[in-house]
């Protein structure tokens, strides 16, 4: 007597169930699905996939918002941070974060100048009341981040100086990434006045004078920010190669922010960087 179960039917009765369950979520959400080559992502998976899509919908039709502290559990076991020892606050902290986590919240943090006994403390006594969707669904974390509510500018303007200013301004590939910038009235070493387009077009004509340029070092030596105003200043290091001539760039940079008060936002309004002829 033979057996009409088949793994190889059971395997296509599943990707039919799948191509049903995209086309219903194209059709009644506008769902788009990728293309990929001959179905190597297992059917059970897929499934497990689309299952979870359309459990997520089905939550988010009738959302509702709810406390942090509600959605964890009402947890009344957490000491406050005044109550607990400073060797012991690593420990509190990493059960406090492990206990979020089970309930689908995370809190990260960006800046390294904040300590987990301030994690723990805004925990407890913030977050704990901040509202999100109501919605469990398996492998799905709703992130929050610390330092949206209290921004560190230092660091903050510190990395974009270096990172998302000067590294975009000294490498070879042509700049494009202007996020931080503002739209008008920037300099530009000796150049007033410009625009956000003839900014890039005198940093792109510098880039073009060379062949190579490799970054050796780019250093912050301090960070000020005042009221409506912020600049960082540091040194950089960069070799330039021209028809097989090699030069060292170097010298001293600043880079000047002002506050942007309707947005909150600090926006790049100036950049001088040494030993660079724009």
């Amino acid at each position: 007597m033979h057996s009409n179960f088949s793994p190889f039917n059971n395997e296509e009765d599943l990707r039919a169930e799948n191509n049903f369950l995209k086309m219903k979520l194209m059709l009644e959400q506008g769902a788009t699905f990728g293309e990929v080559g001959n179905n190597t992502i297992p059917a059970a998976i897929e499934h497990e996939f689309l299952q979870s899509i359309i459990n997520f919908e089905k939550q988010a039709e009738n959302e509702t918002q709810i406390k942090v502290y509600d959605k964890i559990g009402r947890p009344d076991h957490f000491k406050s941070v005044e109550d607990i020892a400073e060797a012991d606050i690593p420990l509190a902290w990493e059960q406090l974060s492990n206990h979020l986590l089970t309930y689908g919240i995370s809190l990260e943090v960006c800046s390294p100048n904040i300590s987990v006994k301030e994690l723990y403390r805004f925990t407890l006594e913030e977050l704990f009341e901040e509202e999100v969707e109501d919605i469990s669904i398996p492998g799905l974390t709703q992130c929050f981040i610390y330092d949206i509510f209290y921004p560190d500018i230092v660091f903050e303007n510190t990395r974009i100086a270096k990172e998302e200013c000067l590294e975009f301004m000294l490498e070879k590939m042509p700049m494009q990434w202007t996020h931080h910038f503002r739209k008008e009235n920037l300099q530009l070493n000796n150049h007033y006045s410009l625009c956000l387009t003839e900014f890039i077009k005198k940093i792109n004509q510098f880039k073009n004078a060379y062949d190579e340029l490799n970054i050796d070092e780019i250093k912050e030596t301090v960070c000020i920010v005042n009221e409506k105003e912020s600049w960082v200043t540091g040194t950089y290091k960069v070799k330039a190669t021209s028809d097989k001539e090699c030069y060292l760039l170097n010298g001293k940079w600043k880079v000047v922010f002002e506050k942007d008060d309707y947005l909150g936002y600090w926006f790049i309004r100036g950049v001088i960087i040494e030993g660079i002829d724009f």
